[in-house]
Formats: C-alpha cells, sequence, structure tokens
C-alpha cells in the first residue's frame, strides 16, 4: 500500500492500536496473540524504528518490515521473554525477600 509522504504521516498519526497498525501495513496477525502483548509489539515497533540511520526517514516498507518483525517476535515468545519493559528486564536480577523478614 504506498503512500504519498504527507498522506502517509497522516495516516500514522491516525493509528492508535496495535490492531490499527497491523491491518494498516496488511500483516496477518493472531488476535490472541495481539490482546495479550499489543503493549509490548508497539515498544518493540518503536525500538526498532529508533535503531534506523540519523536523518533516514523509514518509509512504508520500512515500517511495515519493523511492525511485522515486532509482531512475530511475541507469536513464540512471551513478554517476559522479550523483556520489552524495563519492569521484565530488572525482575531478572531480583531476589525473593519473604515478608516475615521484613516484620521485625
Amino acid at each position: 500500500m504506498p503512500c504519498e509522504t504527507d498522506s502517509f504521516e497522516d495516516d500514522l498519526a491516525d493509528l492508535s492500536s496495535a490492531e490499527e497498525f497491523l491491518e494498516y501495513f496488511d500483516i496477518d496477525f493472531d488476535v490472541r496473540v495481539v490482546q495479550v502483548n499489543r503493549l509490548h509489539i508497539l515498544q518493540r515497533f518503536h525500538d526498532y524504528l529508533a535503531k534506523q540511520e540519523a536523518g533516514k526517514v523509514p518509509d512504508y516498507a520500512a515500517y511495515r518490515q519493523w511492525l511485522a518483525r515486532a509482531y512475530t517476535d511475541f507469536v513464540d515468545s512471551s513478554a517476559q521473554a522479550e523483556k520489552v519493559f524495563a519492569v521484565f528486564q530488572k525482575a531478572e536480577g531480583s531476589s525473593f525477600v519473604p515478608l516475615s523478614s521484613l516484620t521485625d
């Protein structure tokens, strides 16, 4: 779905959910995967786009590629395994502290 630059940017500004992004970029998806991981998929998509070469503005094909990759990351994996958000990154190094040790 090739787009003119202004129209493409306007279209992107109107998208708000993971489902809308996936539909706009014509990416087949499993609703169950998206329901569980929608924020993780969008954050991973954002992270991929942020790694673009400085000054290089992604086009429709690049956006579609990165979104498809972000979605695929969660098809056979989980949010805990992918560690997109800091809460999962911090949890890996955490230790268990029993409640009884806090009440003296």
